[in-house]
């Protein structure tokens, strides 16, 4: 009842363009959108990642990875311009799932949204950590690697990085004494975009397509010419796409999560002169430009150097080295650094914002709002996401770092699907309803049994197998029949200022391509999400559904900020913000 007076409570107050003396909050036209989005979803990650998925995946046909994981983000950023239209307030993806499908939902979805946070986090120190480490001829990996071994099972690192752990805390320790500054974004997309920039040039101009068109003679006079032919990765079977299909898949699985981040635009509602206009079109646009971005850099690697020969740790100053000599390379590895650096500072600001939301309404511990009384900013949320990315950083090899970040992303834009259409047909069908026993569930429910069959046994699909065919094919029709019986029942008629078009067949679509690209995932990496959906749920279970503001009998109004701020020694001395910092930690 909570969540559908919510939802029409928002849906009476359609959105219109505003004057600028109508709002004390910055307004915000399409161009700005845009510059926020690539500054949010352009990310350095990329420069492992390329290489990465280009010599053990995919190959050259990583520019395709790219693209598949671009379209289908494009199809989840439509349904978060429905949704940000819609409520036209500042939000995110936990408030979405909130209003839609409820408490238990809203958790889940906020819950895999933190690890989506941290892990990117660890990512970026992961990243640091390599590529400098390359810089300095490997001697910190080495030193660590006898100092810190870790004799765990393999989806383990082989050695604790403490440096990146370091990293991470540190940049903890700067974000609680510095307050959030506009220029460091500034900053941090400029400089991504002059790495990125000078890569896609270099590639143009140092390129070969002979790269694309690898055979097996030239593997064979690679492995002559090299002294160490245990740094070759696999030829495949040579060619754009050497692992075929499946590796495309594959790759674009991995290759989802650095799309993340799109989401920022559709909770600018409150601030954007037409929300629904320049709200979608800056998605789009976004995406439209990452795409470019990504599809310059992988194309970029992939002609400069045979994709067998690619480092996966240091692609982009190595492609660098192999075409223009050891002065760019290092040059190309300083300039990589600093823009590392400075996304490092954004991830780790932005981790705490959600885990306070969530605390904030009792699902997450309460004592995760203090707000610290001389640096005012949240500092037990900054904490307790600092040490979790810390923790994975330190633990967790970079590959199972990106698959984890992308089954979390992929999660939350299957979510993001669903609640589009629950949207749509709450008024028709009880919200209740909608959820347990409608059409909605039962063709999600099979998109899932069918991706995970052709995911899972795509050759006896495809090669005839009378069982596995004859499943397929009832699956498809079934989910062609429900999701006519949807198409055909009326829908919400409550005015919209954005609708996502052809429902319900895009978000039907966007569901079925999100689960499959799941189940292309490593049953070691559902088994690591498993974990910590566990964690989440005796959370939730333990604590959250007895301390939320929604299960509360008898309600209390939150406390205010003064009512939590943390004792602090208050002094007025240069420095007092890093050293009531230092004695937090």
């Amino acid at each position: 009842q909570t969540c559908q007076g919510l939802i029409a409570t928002l849906q009476m107050q359609p959105l219109k363009p505003r004057e600028e003396s109508e709002s004390h909050v910055a307004h915000l036209n399409t161009f700005d959108l845009v510059v926020l989005g690539v500054g949010r979803i352009l990310r350095p990650g990329v420069y492992i990642l390329a290489g990465k998925v280009a010599k053990f995946i995919a190959g050259p046909a990583t520019i395709i990875c790219f693209l598949v994981a671009g379209l289908s983000t494009m199809l989840s950023g439509l349904y978060y311009a429905e949704l940000g239209a819609q409520v036209a307030r500042s939000g995110s993806v936990y408030f979405y799932s909130y209003v839609t499908m409820g408490q238990l939902h809203a958790f889940i979805t906020g819950w895999n949204s933190i690890l989506s946070l941290v892990i990117g986090t660890a990512r970026v120190a992961k990243a640091w950590s390599y590529i400098f480490d390359r810089l300095i001829g490997n001697h910190i990996s080495q030193v660590l690697q006898e100092a810190f071994p870790l004799h765990m099972p393999s989806f383990l690192a082989t050695y604790a990085d403490v440096f990146a752990l370091g990293l991470v805390l540190l940049m903890t320790v700067l974000v609680l004494g510095v307050h959030e500054s506009a220029l460091v974004t500034k900053v941090s997309t400029g400089l991504s975009l002059l790495v990125l920039s000078l890569i896609i040039l270099s590639g143009f101009m140092k390129g070969d397509l002979h790269n694309w068109q690898l055979t097996e003679q030239d593997y064979t006079l690679a492995t002559a010419g090299s002294n160490d032919t245990s740094r070759l990765g696999p030829l495949g079977s040579g060619g754009f796409a050497p692992f075929g299909f499946e590796g495309i898949l594959r790759g674009a699985a991995l290759c989802f999560y650095i799309f993340f981040g799109v989401h920022i635009i559709a909770t600018k509602g409150e601030e954007a002169l037409t929300p629904h206009r320049s709200i979608p079109l800056g998605i789009v646009i976004s995406l439209f430009v990452c795409f470019l971005a990504y599809f310059g850099v992988s194309a970029a690697v992939t002609l400069m150097v045979p994709y067998y020969q690619i480092h996966p740790y240091n692609p982009l100053p190595q492609a660098i080295l192999h075409s223009w000599g050891a002065l760019a390379g290092y040059v190309m590895a300083v300039g990589t650094l600093c823009a590392l650096t400075s996304r490092l500072h954004s991830a780790v600001r932005r981790m705490p914002k959600l885990i306070y939301e969530m605390a904030e309404d009792g699902l997450l511990f309460r004592g995760l709002t203090r707000i610290h009384a001389c640096a005012h900013n949240r500092v037990k949320s900054i904490m307790a996401a600092g040490i979790l990315a810390g923790v994975m950083a330190l633990l967790f090899n970079f590959t199972d770092l990106v698959d984890l970040m992308s089954i979390g992303t992929l999660l939350s834009y299957t979510l993001v699907a669903f609640s589009v259409l629950v949207l749509r047909s709450w008024p028709i069908w009880p919200l209740e309803l909608s959820l347990l026993s409608s059409p909605l569930t039962r063709a999600v429910l099979l998109l899932t049994i069918l991706s995970l069959l052709l995911a899972q046994w795509p050759s006896r699909v495809f090669s005839g197998d009378p069982r596995f065919t004859a499943g397929a094919v009832l699956l498809l029709l079934l989910i062609a029949g429900i999701t006519a019986i949807i198409w055909r029942q009326p829908q919400n008629p409550s005015p919209l200022p954005f609708r996502v078009p052809a429902l319900p067949v895009l978000p039907v679509l966007s569901i079925f391509v999100n689960v499959y690209l799941m189940m292309q995932l490593s049953s070691v990496i559902w088994a690591e999400f498993g974990i910590w959906n566990a964690v989440g749920f005796a959370i939730y279970f333990g604590y959250g559904i007895r301390h939320s503001l929604e299960e509360k009998s008898d309600p209390q109004p939150p406390a205010s900020t003064s009512q939590t701020l943390d004792p602090c020694c208050c002094c007025d001395s240069p420095g007092s913000l890093y050293n009531c910092a230092f004695r937090e930690l």
